[in-house]
């Protein structure tokens, strides 16, 4: 019955069917030639047994992943490490997706806030009407360097009290923090108002 179903899987597997036929001291049949099927392998000799395949254990699995996901290298230079990253948020729908109203906005005026380690904060033209936001980008930005520049908020973020005032929107910023804080920019052409999508 092996080499009948070592038959059927002949050419899917050739590899494989080269070491059956050294164990079992036979030809395999292939497709179209079945005449030997009908014709057991008694008071036949075959060889000593040894595993014809070997099992893939998880730990040799987690290894090639592994390899395969490490960036490429150029000889001689010093391998890159890819950095952590924060763990992905539990999915949403493409309904919950469209509820986060994103625009263009202009930053206006710009300016520290008495009394805040981390903020910032920003006057925005979301073209013809402007808002008023508070930005933990204090420790990465100037004041000066951002007026002018286009950048993304939330525009229908819920207001926000706080101690300095009262802050309506979000802008976008990538980067863990301190220092390593970008903010995120449209290319050129965009407009202020303009939805992001």
């Amino acid at each position: 019955m092996f080499r009948v179903l070592a038959s059927y899987l002949a050419p899917t597997v050739p590899t494989l069917t080269e070491r059956i036929e050294r164990f079992l001291k036979t030809t395999i049949s292939q497709p179209g030639d079945w005449k030997q099927l009908a014709e057991p392998l008694l008071d036949h000799k075959i060889s000593t047994f040894e595993p014809l395949l070997n099992r893939i254990e998880t730990q040799a699995i987690d290894a090639m992943t592994d390899d395969a996901n490490q960036p490429p290298t150029t000889p001689g230079e010093p391998p890159v490490t890819v950095p952590d990253h924060e763990p992905f948020e539990s999915e949403i729908t493409i309904d919950d997706f469209s509820k986060v109203d994103l625009r263009v906005a202009r930053v206006v005026h710009a300016q520290q806030v008495e009394g805040a380690d981390k903020l910032l904060q920003l006057t925005l033209d979301l073209g013809g009407t402007e808002r008023n936001v508070f930005a933990g980008i204090k420790s990465a930005y100037e004041p000066d360097a951002l007026v002018g520049r286009l950048v993304i908020v939330v525009a229908n973020l819920a207001p926000r009290k706080m101690r300095f005032g009262l802050s309506q929107g979000m802008v976008l910023a990538a980067g863990p923090g301190g220092d390593d804080i970008w903010l995120l920019s449209p290319d050129a052409g965009a407009t202020p108002g303009t939805r992001v999508r």
